[in-house]
């Protein structure tokens, strides 16, 4: 029970133009009901301003300025884009808690956090429905060439010719398709395409056999999806070992006319190639949502090769997953504040035998 007596806990809500800090307030108010809090907010400009590096973290918004005097001396922060730099986390020494609205916390310094002993909690599938439908989307935009056709309308030519054998799609019924990365998104973008009629190929060296069976996907290895598949779409998360994972060598093992969608990160890929492969028809189409520079340059090669379809990083767009990050965060402080272990930790080093993290500064 937490004692009515004590002082309220003061919790920074830092959100943005997608996730509004109100909706962090509502969700912890409804996950920690009787709990003193006395809230403090703030709005970085996100996505109204691109997000990138601020000090040394990367994809965050605001400043460090700007953070510290809106943290003030709050011992918990709910946050989505704001940059807790390691300037920010050794000038926070009231700070317990980072609970993180994203599926990767990317504009936190973990390993500071971590020597300081604070807890930086995460959202895994929080757009997993979003990005596994965007995903979806790219894929039947491409085959069936609709946004060139809406394009073409529009500018009153009536594509009749798109009949024509050599210039119609593709239908995803009884087309192989290859999955890179079989996560929470993945796994969606499968059950979707199985119901479609697609096979399903799956390169992931750790997706579990048996789910992948009860799926009724095939697990193999990338040269072989990448020889198999008319389709592939990415859905891996980057390390270093992912980094670049498509590229000049293996882009080539593709069907002649194949299709290419990358809704997850722009470093998954190398770009270079591509251009190349559009133009000679060895790659059918390419649907990208991430780049690896973004926004992309005007010059950018890309805007100038066939058969390709960009959107401006969308992919997890949605009511529904701004609404569920902020309850999965807000459950994430919760528990902390109840004296327990969070569910999405990413240092849980930071927590003893007994459960308890350190918190605030150490000596």
């Amino acid at each position: 029970m937490t004692d009515p007596t004590a002082d309220p806990i003061k919790v920074l809500a830092s959100g943005d133009h997608f996730i509004a800090p109100q909706l962090f307030v509502d969700a912890l108010k409804e996950a920690a009901p009787g709990t003193a809090l006395d809230f403090r907010t703030q709005t970085t400009p996100w996505p109204h301003t691109p997000f990138g590096p601020v000090g040394n973290v990367k994809e965050a918004s605001g400043t460090e300025d700007e953070l510290l005097e809106a943290l003030g001396d709050a011992e918990v922060a709910l946050i989505q884009m704001a940059p807790f730099t390691e300037r920010v986390i050794r000038e926070a020494p009231n700070l317990k808690l980072i609970a993180v609205a994203r599926g990767g916390p990317v504009n936190v310094d973990v390993e500071a956090a971590t020597r300081a002993g604070i807890p930086v909690t995460f959202t895994p599938g929080r757009n997993a429905a979003a990005a596994a439908e965007f995903a979806l989307g790219l894929m039947l935009a491409a085959l069936r060439r609709i946004p060139a056709s809406d394009a073409e309308l529009k500018k009153g030519t009536w594509r009749g010719d798109y009949y024509a054998i050599e210039n119609a799609g593709i239908e995803l019924d009884g087309t192989t398709v290859g999955l890179v990365g079989y996560g929470a998104i993945g796994a969606i973008v499968a059950r979707v395409l199985r119901a479609f009629g697609s096979e399903v190929l799956v390169a992931d060296p750790y997706a579990d056999p048996a789910k992948a069976a009860a799926d009724g996907v095939e697990l193999v290895a990338l040269e072989e999806l990448l020889r198999r598949s008319s389709v592939v779409s990415l859905h891996a998360r980057v390390t270093p070992e992912t980094r670049h994972m498509l590229n000049a060598d293996n882009l080539k093992l593709l069907p002649k006319g194949a299709v290419l969608v990358n809704s997850a990160r722009g470093e998954l890929m190398d770009y270079g190639p591509l251009p190349a492969m559009l133009k000679s028809g060895h790659l059918g189409a390419l649907a990208l949502d991430v780049y690896d520079v973004e926004p992309p340059p005007a010059d950018w090669p890309l805007h100038r090769a066939p058969n390709v379809i960009t959107t401006p990083h969308l992919a997890g767009a949605t009511r529904q997953t701004a609404d569920r990050a902020a309850a999965i965060t807000a459950a994430q402080a919760a528990a902390y504040l109840r004296g327990e272990r969070p569910e999405f930790v990413v240092n849980p080093e930071v927590f003893d035998t007994t459960g308890a993290a350190g918190g605030g500064q150490q000596s």
